[in-house]
C-alpha cells in the first residue's frame, strides 16, 4: 500500500534532535530522505555507543531519529559538494536543515539560493527563534527554550523551584511541528503548484503547546504555578500518591469519578461527611482528604491498587518505566515499536503516534554508515562514473 509521502524526496542538513525527528517521521511514512552529513559525521552520531566507542561509530539515540534516512557525505566547503547539492534540489520536493539562520546562505544554499533552481521547492529551516527578530541569531538549545518558554515555570514543586521535563520536550515538539509544517506546505502546492519557505521557531512551538495557559493568561489574567504532580485542575484527587511499594497516579476529576473513589477505597461514608459533600468543601478540606486517601493507599501496592481502581472506573495509573512503558502489551496491537535488521544486530525503534488504515508508518531499513550511498544518490541525479570516481578521490565525497 502507498504511503502518504511515496515519492517525495527530502534532502536532510538537519542534525542533533528537532530537525532529524521530523525527517524520521516523514520518512516512516514513505519520503525518501536523504540524510546531508559532513565527512567526519554530525556530532549526535559520532558519541560513543558503547564503552569501546565502537559499533559503527553511532549511538541509540542518533539511530532512533535517522533509522530510514539514505546517507550521503560532503563538504559542504567545497565549492564542489555546493553544485552537487544544487544538482541534486533538481530532483527534491523538501530541503530540511536546521542550522543557524543565515548558516546555509553563506554556503550558496539557502532558500533562495535553492529555489531558484526548484521553484516547486519546499524549503523548511527550523531554528531557536526563527528567522525575524531580535533574537533570531541566537544559538538555541531544548533547556534554553523549556526556560524562556515558561515550562519550567510550572513543572516542579514551589517549594523547590523550577524544573526542567525529563527529556529533550522543546526539541521534540519542534521537531513534530517541523513535520506538520512540511506536510502542510505539500499538501498546499498541490493546489498552487507553488513551493514555499517553512519556518519552525522551538520557540514559538514550544508556546503552542501551552495554548490553554497562554489563554488563561492573556483572558483571564491568571499565570500558572508549579503544581508538581497535581494536574492543572488543582483537585486534591488527581495527584500523586504514595502505596506500599511506590506510586500511583490518581487522575479524579468530577463528581463520578469522586465517586467511584471513594467506593473502591471503602470509604463510601465520606461522601456524606460535610467536609467533602462537593468540590468547594472538598478543597478546602484537603489536607484532611489527602491524609484519609494516603492511610488506605499505604496498605497495598500499586499493581494491586491499579487493578482495584480501574475495575471501578477510577482513573488511575501506576508510574511505569520506559522499559515498562514499551513493552507494555498494549503497544503489541498498535505497531508502534518496530523492529529490523541493522548492521551489527536488530534494532527495535518507535515510530509515529497514529496508525493509518491505509499504508501506516513502516521502518523499512535501519541507520545508514556515514556516506554508504553516496555513490547511488550521485549516480541517481545523473554524476557519470567518472564524476564519482573524481569527486571520491579529491575527498568531496
Amino acid at each position: 500500500m502507498t504511503r502518504p509521502f511515496s515519492g517525495i524526496r527530502i534532502l536532510d542538513f538537519t542534525q542533533v534532535f528537532a530537525g532529524p525527528l521530523a525527517s524520521y517521521q516523514l520518512s516512516l511514512l514513505g519520503a525518501d530522505v536523504i540524510k546531508v552529513e559532513r565527512r567526519g559525521g554530525e556530532d549526535m552520531r559520532g558519541r560513543p555507543r558503547s564503552a569501546d566507542g565502537t559499533s559503527q561509530h553511532t549511538t541509540p539515540g542518533w539511530i532512533a531519529i535517522n533509522a530510514n534516512k539514505r546517507n550521503i557525505a560532503l563538504d559542504l566547503k567545497n565549492p564542489e559538494a555546493v553544485e552537487i547539492i544544487k544538482r541534486l534540489v533538481v530532483g527534491t520536493d523538501v530541503v530540511m536543515e536546521n542550522f543557524r539562520p543565515g548558516v546555509m546562505d553563506r554556503l550558496g544554499i539557502g532558500y533562495e539560493d535553492l529555489s531558484a533552481i526548484n521553484q516547486g521547492l519546499i524549503y523548511c529551516c527550523v531554528s531557536g527563534f526563527g528567522r525575524e527578530g531580535p533574537l533570531k541569531d541566537e544559538p538555541s538549545y531544548d533547556g534554553k527554550i523549556q526556560a524562556m518558554s515558561g515550562i519550567m515555570s510550572v513543572t516542579g514543586h514551589e517549594e523547590t523551584g523550577p524544573m526542567r521535563a525529563g527529556f529533550a520536550i522543546c526539541d521534540a515538539t519542534a521537531g513534530i511541528t517541523a513535520a506538520f509544517g512540511v506536510a502542510s506546505a505539500l499538501y498546499q502546492r498541490t493546489h498552487t503548484g507553488k513551493g514555499q519557505l517553512v519556518d519552525v521557531a522551538m520557540y514559538d512551538s514550544a508556546l503552542a503547546l501551552q495554548s490553554p495557559g497562554i489563554a488563561d493568561y492573556t483572558i483571564a489574567g491568571k499565570e500558572h504555578k508549579p503544581y508538581g504532580n497535581r494536574a492543572i485542575s488543582g483537585l486534591p484527587t488527581a495527584d500523586l500518591f504514595p502505596v506500599k511499594d511506590g506510586n500511583i497516579l490518581l487522575a479524579v476529576n468530577n463528581e463520578k469519578q469522586f465517586r467511584c473513589l471513594m467506593r473502591s477505597i471503602g470509604r463510601e461514608a465520606l461522601l456524606d461527611d460535610p467536609r467533602f459533600v462537593d468540590w468547594p468543601a472538598r478543597l478546602k478540606n484537603e489536607d484532611a482528604l489527602i491524609g484519609i486517601i494516603r492511610e488506605v493507599f499505604a496498605e497495598d501496592d500499586a499493581a494491586t491498587w491499579e487493578t482495584r481502581l480501574i475495575e471501578e472506573g477510577v482513573p488511575c495509573a501506576r508510574i511505569q518505566s520506559i522499559k515498562q512503558a514499551v513493552t507494555h502489551p498494549q503497544l503489541d496491537h498498535r505497531d508502534f515499536m518496530q523492529t529490523i535488521e541493522g548492521p551489527d544486530g536488530s534494532v527495535t525503534l518507535a515510530t509515529t503516534g497514529f496508525r493509518l488504515e491505509h499504508g501506516n508508518a513502516f521502518l523499512e531499513h535501519s541507520f545508514a554508515k556515514l556516506g554508504e550511498h553516496s555513490e547511488d544518490i550521485l549516480g541517481e541525479a545523473g554524476f557519470s562514473e567518472e564524476e564519482i570516481t573524481r569527486l571520491r578521490d579529491n575527498g568531496t565525497i
